[in-house]
């Protein structure tokens, strides 16, 4: 795997989406319409959502925040990679992976109802745009864009800190779990069988940030690639999170499925994750010169 130690200048470097047509694209404008169709209505007809009242919030507060955070960086971003700009293409990478959790979240958080299939193409169409995004990207131009002074360990280093804590506060609900006479605790008011977070933070997304963030550390061309997109990912998620506690806690007040001392903390992830994103931004050109 390639390290880089510094970047070439921009001039001299090939167009960063291969040539040809790329299906990321229209699957992600597609994305964007599906979105918006699947969140107004979880927003504006709670009727619509069958769970207990507390997870019924907490889903609009996640729809909400995908509608008017999730949406405009995917259309933003998109329209700055068709201009050229590198900074443009990782944040739309960034834009796609918090869709497809969210995504899970809608499917797997709330019962079965009349959005299911608008639930599902959302999920679907961040995967596959991602995939297709992925396959056109070089890697390896994205890296070598990079100017010499960026910082990569630090935020190297907070990945791994997420991860961490995430492991940390998800193994102190999860394990008593193991071994409860009966429905574990974590689900106790939530009318859930299993809990979605667990499931695909621990098959999938906790050990991609633990590797990018390893990949970074060494400067190897995906951690370069997948470090802006993942403080991305993270100021969505991190906002996404502290907006459906408190959507949640409006919708019951007695529950303690939710808690609103926790949104003071997410309000600092974002914040910390948006710093680094900035650092890591402000080190890749915003336009290549090499487009027209």
């Amino acid at each position: 795997m390639t390290t880089f130690a510094a970047a070439r200048p921009a001039v001299d470097l090939a167009p960063i989406i291969a040539p040809g047509r790329a299906a990321a694209y229209p699957l992600s404008w597609l994305l964007a319409v599906v979105t918006v169709a699947a969140t107004v209505p979880t927003i504006l007809l709670p009727d619509l959502l069958y769970g207990p009242a507390v997870m019924n919030g907490s889903a609009r507060g996640t729809a909400l925040v995908m509608l008017v955070g999730g949406v405009p960086v995917l259309v933003s971003s998109m329209l700055a990679a068709r201009r050229g700009s590198t900074r443009g293409i990782v944040i739309w990478l960034g834009a796609l992976a918090y869709l497809a959790y969210n995504g899970v979240m809608l499917l797997l958080g709330t019962p079965f109802n009349a959005l299911f299939l608008l639930y599902d193409a959302v999920l679907g169409l961040a995967i596959w745009a991602a995939i297709t995004l992925l396959h056109r990207i070089d890697v390896v131009g994205v890296a070598a864009r990079y100017s010499a002074g960026v910082r990569v360990r630090p935020v190297a280093v907070l990945i791994w800190v997420i991860v961490a804590l995430n492991t940390l506060v998800w193994l102190r609900g999860l394990l008593p779990g193991l071994v409860a006479d009966g429905k574990p605790a974590f689900l106790e008011g939530t009318g859930l069988t299993t809990f979605p977070t667990y499931v695909q933070d621990f098959a999938f997304w906790l050990p991609l940030f633990t590797v990018a963030a390893w990949w970074l550390w060494h400067r190897h061309a995906w951690g370069l690639l997948l470090a802006p997109a993942l403080m991305t990912y993270f100021v969505l998620e991190a906002v996404g999170v502290a907006v459906d506690q408190v959507w949640g806690h409006a919708a019951d007040p007695a529950s303690s499925v939710v808690a609103l001392e926790l949104v003071p903390g997410f309000v600092v992830l974002a914040v910390l994750c948006g710093l680094a994103l900035t650092h890591l931004l402000r080190h890749l050109p915003s336009r290549d010169r090499n487009k027209k």
